[in-house]
């Protein structure tokens, strides 16, 4: 089991495949993500790899991982995350990743936090029909009706779906295809959406419910502290992107 990566999202745009067909992808970009720390067998009683992105400033960063980051000899990360995997696919800490760690064409889950939409109805929030137009219904058409039963018992049972805080969930979609990988900007293109508004920070890992690519690098496609390039065991040349993006793909907003 490889580990996963933290990516940042920049936005949407669009490609056009090879029979003229349109193609929705969304650019996520690596962003310095890097190991931050190992997690052992014998020392935490599981195996996992910490992952770290995106610059922080020091005096932003409390004395504690101040610390943290000064021993793995990283700068301050601004967001940090694990991911399980077994023995043979622990890095060391320090590296680097690279776009290539994924395939064009694998499938990988991405999990982020929803576009927070603040307070919303029933109709909004769980697409609820609404009352009648007319016949007796006023001011209440967008009401969601009745919560409660007779007097037995006689109470709204909790988790009954009602108005509330919309969005702003941790929400994870399988089986998303990758579209194409540009190693040398750092870009992961997946086709269609991914949970998150622009500038979040998404957690992408291969799926779950999908084989994972024979000529996918193992344990990773990384570079190691203070080198240029990564060696991996099973070179994803497929990986690689040449071209660059088509001028009607610029990514509107990314840095």
């Amino acid at each position: 089991m490889r580990t996963g990566l933290i990516a940042k999202k920049l936005g949407m745009t669009r490609f056009f495949d090879e029979a003229g067909q349109h193609v929705p992808v969304t650019v996520l970009s690596l962003d310095g993500c890097q190991v931050t720390g190992q997690r052992t067998q014998e020392r935490d009683g599981y195996v996992a790899l910490q992952l770290g992105a995106g610059a922080k400033k020091p005096k932003n960063t409390s004395n504690a991982m101040r610390g943290h980051f000064a021993k793995a000899q990283v700068e301050p990360k601004r967001i940090v995350a694990e991911f399980r995997v077994d023995e043979a696919s622990l890095i060391d800490v320090g590296a680097e990743f690279t776009a290539d760690h994924f395939l064009a064409g694998q499938k990988v889950d991405i999990q982020g936090i929803t576009v927070g939409k603040g307070f919303a109805g029933a109709m909004k929030r769980w697409n609820f029909g609404g009352m009648r137009a007319t016949h007796g219904v006023s001011v209440s058409h967008r009401a969601h009706g009745s919560t409660g039963q007779r007097q037995d018992p006689g109470k709204t049972f909790a988790g009954k779906k009602m108005a509330g805080h919309l969005g702003q969930e941790t929400v994870t979609t399988l089986n998303i295809t990758v579209w194409k990988v540009d190693a040398d900007r750092g870009l992961i293109l997946v086709k269609g959406a991914v949970p998150g508004s622009e500038g979040s920070y998404v957690k992408i890992r291969d799926a779950i419910k999908a084989t994972l690519p024979e000529d996918a690098p193992k344990p990773g496609a990384f570079r190691k502290a203070g080198l240029e390039a990564a060696p991996a065991e099973n070179p994803a040349e497929a990986a690689q992107v040449d071209e660059t993006l088509a001028p009607e793909a610029s990514v509107e907003g990314a840095e």
